[in-house]
Order: structure tokens, then C-alpha cells, then sequence
């Protein structure tokens, strides 16, 4: 099908014409200067591009045209934009076999210009991170373990000693997974703990262990709190362990994660799951009077930890009286921020390219 400019301006005409009869008014005023633009260009102006979106522009503003008329504009405008889709597929059939003869001619090849740079990616910061961790933990003979993000009641919560009454069991907290009746229920999991149960009950100790991996909780999101956000979960279980063992441990993981050696100190703290629980604070490693990080006290909360408690040796199948041991729990998702400046943590999980090339 040949395409024809000078049917295109008619038919264009014809168009105008039926809007001629339109009530006066701001848009057909503007309609009207709109398609007299596209109808007033030379013939070997109007391209099967323009006639598409003249086109556009009438079956666009159908409802400025009289009732009477639309089915007339209707008509023309669609025969417009089949002309101009015509013209341009057999325009597109004739050039790529053209394109193709004229490369594989050769001609305009340099051969002695540099190829194409390839656009290198990067690992996303808390992927570097967990492996650091992970390298340092297993150059000390610990192990890497894995658990389900989808956790069973039972494990996210009863095994860890923390009771029915809990309000971390509360739907405000906690994302609970519908099943059906009777069922055992379900939770995406609120922490990394329910792995230190599986583990207890998989590995026969001693054994030393970290589990890095993804948790959930129901909370309003905003700089500093996420809904999904990681987690690194640590547990060695060993005869005569003490608090002297953790102090050891948690020293060493601050000397890798800074490169230099981080005080320390430990406040008492409750946490289900251990007895005695800490919290443990590192001296803020960006200031030596206060700063927006440590919020102006020189130390930073960086972790719950302490030693493990009966009941949950139990629910792992291990003797408290021949067994113990210690666990802590570090902030990832908060590590990261702290290492690499980042002051919201939304980046992280945001998807956002502009971020993630920094990196």
C-alpha cells in the first residue's frame, strides 16, 4: 500500500469540516489550531509519523466533535492512522534487510577502536557484609546455617521460652500466616532465633554456628524501622561455657567488622530465650565526644545476647546440667547502616538503582 500525503490532507479537511459545527468554545478552539496545524504542512512534510498522530488528536478529543458527526470522524481519522501505520511497517520491512547487508558488508568497521565498555554490577551492600561475617566466623571454625522463613509457631516462639501471653505473639508484631483449621500455625518469622532450636536439634555438641538471614515484623515503617530487615543469629553450645566466652567472641566479631579494637560493655537485659541476657553496647567508632549516631552518649546498642537458657536447650534436646552455651543476635540491616553511613533504612530493601551503584 503506497502511502498518500495528499489523501491524508484530505481527509484531515473532512475532519475540520465536521467540527466546524462544534458549539464555540476554548477546546475546539485549541482542537481546531491543533489539526489545521497537521493539514497546513506541505506534502512532503507529512510523514506517516505526523499522519499517526494527527490521527491521535481527533480519535483523542472525539467528544469535542457534534454527536452527529463523530461516526464521520471516526471513520476518517482511523483510515488516517491505517494509512500511517501501513506506510511505516513496509518502511520497517524495506530497511532491515538494508541495515543487515550493511553490516554484513563491514564497511565503517574500525577494527582498532576499543570494544563497548560493559556495565560491571556489584553486590548489594548487606550481601557484602554477611560474607565478611561469614568469612571471619568460619576462619574461626563456626558453621553456616539456613532455616525457613516461614516458621512454625513452635519454633519462633514456645521453643524459645517465650510464653503464650508474650505481646510479640500479638497480630501487632508479628505477620501470622493463614492455615487451615487445626493446623499447626504459622509466622514469617520475627527473628533468626527458631534456628538455634533446629540446629540444637540437628547437630549433636559441641558445635559453634551463625545464622544470617531474613525476618519480619508487623510495624510501622519510617528511617529506622523496616518490616523486613536481616538479622545474624550466633549460638555455640559447648561444655563450661561463660560470659567470658561471649565477651571473647563479641570482641573479635567488632575487631573484623572495624578493622581495629572496639570496647565494649554489657547491661543487663531480658530477653526470653537467654539467662542472663545483655545488652551489648560498642564504644560509637565515629566520634570521641557524642555524635548524631550514638545520639550523643559515645556508645552504640548493638546487640542482645547471653547465655543460653534450660528451657531452650531443652526444647533442643540438649542437658542443661552437661551443656551451655551463648547466643546473640546482630542487627544487619543496622550493621550496614553504621558501616556505610546510611541514614534511612528503606534503601536497603528499596529497589532503587541510584542507590544500589554506590556500592
Amino acid at each position: 500500500m503506497t502511502y498518500d500525503a495528499a489523501s491524508v490532507r484530505a481527509l484531515l479537511g473532512e475532519i475540520l469540516g465536521a467540527l466546524a459545527s462544534a458549539p464555540e468554545s476554548d477546546e475546539t478552539r485549541s482542537l481546531r489550531e491543533r489539526i489545521t496545524a497537521f493539514a497546513a504542512r506541505p506534502e512532503a512534510e507529512l510523514t506517516p509519523q505526523l499522519a499517526l498522530e494527527a490521527s491521535g488528536v481527533a480519535l483523542g478529543n472525539m467528544r469535542h466533535f457534534p454527536k452527529e458527526a463523530r461516526g464521520l470522524v471516526g471513520s476518517k481519522a482511523n483510515a488516517i492512522k491505517q494509512a500511517g501505520e501501513a506506510a511505516l511497517a513496509a518502511e520497517r520491512e524495506l530497511a532491515e534487510p538494508a541495515a543487515l547487508a550493511a553490516e554484513r558488508t563491514g564497511k565503517g568497521f574500525d577494527a582498532t577502536l576499543p570494544a563497548p565498555k560493559l556495565e560491571a554490577g556489584s553486590l548489594h551492600p548487606i550481601t557484602r557484609v554477611t560474607r565478611e561475617l561469614e568469612d571471619l566466623f568460619t576462619s574461626m571454625g563456626w558453621s553456616v546455617l539456613d532455616g525457613p522463613e516461614v516458621e512454625t509457631e513452635f519454633h519462633n516462639f514456645d521453643a524459645l521460652n517465650i510464653s503464650g501471653d508474650h505481646p510479640a505473639r500479638d497480630t501487632m508484631d508479628t505477620f501470622w500466616v493463614k492455615t487451615a483449621p487445626r493446623a499447626q500455625r504459622l509466622v514469617m518469622r520475627t527473628h533468626t532465633s527458631p534456628v538455634q532450636v533446629r540446629a540444637m536439634k540437628r547437630l549433636k555438641p559441641p558445635f559453634r554456628a551463625i545464622v544470617p538471614g531474613k525476618v519480619f515484623r508487623n510495624e510501622a515503617v519510617d528511617a529506622s524501622h523496616e518490616h523486613t530487615f536481616h538479622q545474624m543469629e550466633g549460638l555455640v553450645i559447648d561444655r563450661d561455657i561463660s560470659v567470658g566466652h561471649l565477651i571473647g567472641a563479641m570482641k573479635t566479631l567488632l575487631r573484623g567488622i572495624f578493622g581495629r579494637e572496639i570496647e565494649i560493655r554489657l547491661r543487663p537485659g531480658y530477653f526470653p530465650f537467654v539467662e542472663p541476657g545483655f545488652e551489648l553496647d560498642a564504644r560509637c567508632p565515629f566520634c570521641k565526644e557524642g555524635c548524631s549516631v550514638c545520639k550523643r552518649s559515645t556508645w552504640i546498642e548493638l546487640l542482645p545476647c547471653g547465655m543460653v537458657h534450660p528451657n531452650v536447650l531443652k526444647a533442643g534436646g540438649i542437658d542443661p546440667e552437661q551443656w551451655t552455651g551463648f547466643a546473640f543476635g546482630l542487627g544487619l540491616s543496622r550493621l550496614v547502616m553504621l558501616r556505610f553511613g546510611i541514614d534511612d533504612v528503606r534503601h536497603l530493601l528499596g529497589g532503587d538503582v541510584r542507590f544500589l551503584e554506590q556500592f
